[in-house]
């Protein structure tokens, strides 16, 4: 059932205060994510490859246990690894062909862990992997079905386009983990969260930035670091703001400033757990519709809290297209129905006119190809975290 209609909630960039937050790829929850949706990416190419089918598996359970480190300018080591604990259920055996989870959840995670340039993978992180088989009934039922049925009675939203503030604070942490900025400035680690508030027209933008230790040689070069760090994420806010407000590891005072072994909290203490993080479009967004699902890790063929947040916003946007108003879309799933037949597929258009008809005609389209999504997660082409 499809549900168009108008609403009366003000969207949340025309509010007058908005707040958005962005865990960046080297923190703790961020790779816990990222490392768990990489397990699942590689299963499900194994699966194809040795039963001609993706097999059941949810490997949404992981954590990231910090470890200890001592840090000074120009010298610092972790004193006590990283310890990663992989859990969740994984097909290891069909029809005689089996599949080694163990090494390939390990393997999957290494390649992940190896994104935060200055963490040794062998040396600063100790594994382990405990993903049991799942129930035999489960294996069975899910690789007969010819077509993919909801696994529960769950729901997504997504919604578009973005706003101001959350495009400002996407670009800046995208910008700041980028493959060139980091070779130009190699001082600044992963781990970057970015907190944005928008206060009417006034933007106030907060970073949490990990500095690498090994690239500085004092408080003083830190400092003239963080003042061009700073000028930096001005540039960026300034091309959607005015005037913005940037603070940058606010805690830093005198010789005691935030400066990392590996450029991430990992190091020393700071734990990661799977969906304590951003949600499925890159941003925690507290203004907006959200669901607590944790998309990481879960199969992509009939897990409907990953399927359906990914096909909310797919369907919000393409009708934003069209229609030019803030768009959102929620779809709620019933367990053992076809994932392309949703409970309801409810979508909420913010303007005084509209075109019902093509809004309905799009959301039916994604619905009918809502399968395409599965070898899109496989592929890496959306992401979760």
């Amino acid at each position: 059932m499809i549900v168009v209609k108008n609403s009366t909630t003000v969207p949340a960039g025309n509010r007058p205060v908005e707040i958005v937050e962005r865990k960046g790829v080297g923190h703790p929850d961020t790779l816990i994510d990222n490392i768990m949706e990489s397990i699942s990416r590689k299963l499900c190419k194994e699966y194809l490859d040795n039963f001609g089918a993706i097999a059941h598996h949810n490997v949404d359970k992981g954590l990231i246990v910090g470890g200890e480190s001592t840090v000074s300018f120009e010298k610092a080591e972790v004193t006590k690894p990283i310890h990663l604990y992989l859990t969740g259920r994984a097909t290891r055996e069909y029809e005689g062909k089996k599949v080694d989870v163990e090494s390939l959840s390990i393997e999957a995670a290494k390649k992940e862990l190896s994104k935060v340039r200055n963490l040794s993978i062998e040396e600063d992180v100790t594994y382990e992997s405990n993903i049991r088989q799942g129930s035999a009934d489960l294996v069975e039922l899910f690789m007969r079905s010819k077509v993919p049925l909801a696994n529960d009675t769950s729901f997504g939203v997504g919604y578009a386009p973005y706003s101001k503030l959350e495009n400002t604070v996407l670009e800046i942490e995208e910008r700041l983990n980028s493959e060139a900025f980091k070779q130009v400035n190699p001082w600044i680690g992963e781990d970057i969260k970015v907190m944005g508030l928008r206060d009417g027209d006034n933007a106030n933008i907060t970073l949490a930035v990990a500095f690498v230790a090994k690239h500085l040689s004092s408080a003083e070069e830190y400092w003239d670091k963080k003042a061009k760090l700073k000028e930096e994420v001005e540039r960026i806010a300034s091309k959607h703001f005015e005037e913005p407000n940037i603070n940058i590891n606010t805690a830093d005072s005198g010789d005691s400033v935030y400066i990392t072994a590996t450029g991430s909290s990992i190091e020393a203490g700071d734990d990661g757990s799977v969906g304590r993080g951003n949600r499925i479009n890159g941003m925690i967004t507290p203004m907006r519709p959200m669901t607590l699902e944790a998309a990481a890790g879960k199969n992509p063929v009939t897990h409907v809290g990953k399927i359906y947040s990914a096909a909310a916003f797919h369907i919000a946007r393409d009708i934003y297209k069209e229609v030019d108003a803030d768009i959102s879309v929620s779809l709620l799933s019933e367990i053992g129905k076809p994932i392309s037949e949703p409970k309801v597929a409810s979508i909420e258009v913010y303007g005084s006119s509209f075109d019902e008809k093509k809004a309905r005609d799009i959301a039916a389209y994604h619905l009918e190809n809502i399968s395409d999504l599965t070898y899109d997660f496989i592929e890496g082409k959306i992401g979760v975290a």
